[in-house]
């Protein structure tokens, strides 16, 4: 079971890595973003097969405080941007930033999430890393334009909504033929898409679903019946 130590405290300012050796064998830094929880709800399926190995404490990280610029979270992922982690399981501990190398290392460390068939790996990765290049058009395109920029753009919104229903057709085309992204097993490419797309289309993620009028599609349809994620999975980093 995930604790969350830092749910009520502080971060320690300095040295995270250290508060990490004193607490658990993994830590997970981070905040419940679309990229920051993806790493948490692959630590918890993990969990949820079994993995016993998987066990992790989850420390808060308020980037709307400046926390990822902290001396101890910059050792820890020197581009100051969650979500980030420190394995302790091995020696020396294992630092594993970026959120689509973070699933990947977890994934291969445990030898689940991920199939094992070359040609179904492969496919599970093609969309991992379509999501990794992806995203940024959805979230510092899409998502600031339409609901954080100070001043409303016409051509940017335009240009980006147009991106983002792109990006959900190709999903939806794929899911069409496809139970899951990869083929017939969830995997961490899952994970990575749901909490921007499966969030997007129900009116979770910039309250844009009336207007990219997505309602209908399958990357809606496909959440809970499908990303065993979705289904009771509480985020830690909250």
């Amino acid at each position: 079971m995930a604790s969350s130590p830092a749910s009520t405290a502080r971060l320690p300012a300095r040295l995270t890595t250290r508060t990490c050796r004193r607490a658990s064998t993994r830590c997970s830094y981070s905040l419940a973003t679309p990229n920051g929880v993806k790493a948490t709800i692959a630590l918890e399926e993990l969990l949820a097969l079994g993995h016993r190995g998987a066990e992790y404490d989850a420390w808060l990280i308020r980037i709307g405080e400046g926390e990822q610029f902290s001396s101890g979270f910059v050792q820890v992922n020197p581009n100051s941007k969650i979500p980030a982690l420190l394995d302790r399981s091995v020696e020396p501990p294992v630092r594993v930033f970026e959120s689509g190398s973070i699933l990947l290392y977890l994934a291969e460390k445990f030898g689940a999430l991920l199939p094992k068939a070359p040609a179904a790996r492969t496919e599970s990765l093609n969309w991992l890393f379509w999501q990794m290049g992806a995203a940024p058009y959805l979230g510092g395109g899409f998502g600031h334009f339409y609901v954080y920029a100070p001043e409303k753009f016409e051509y940017a919104i335009n240009r980006f909504t147009m991106e983002a229903k792109r990006q959900l057709d190709v999903l939806d085309r794929r899911l069409a033929e496809s139970r899951y992204l990869g083929g017939e097993e969830y995997s961490i490419a899952d994970i990575a898409v749901w909490p921007w797309y499966g969030q997007l289309v129900r009116g979770n993620l910039y309250g844009a679903a009336e207007f990219l009028a997505v309602a209908n599609t399958r990357t809606c349809s496909a959440g809970p019946r499908r990303l065993p994620c979705a289904r009771q999975c509480s985020v830690a980093h909250g």
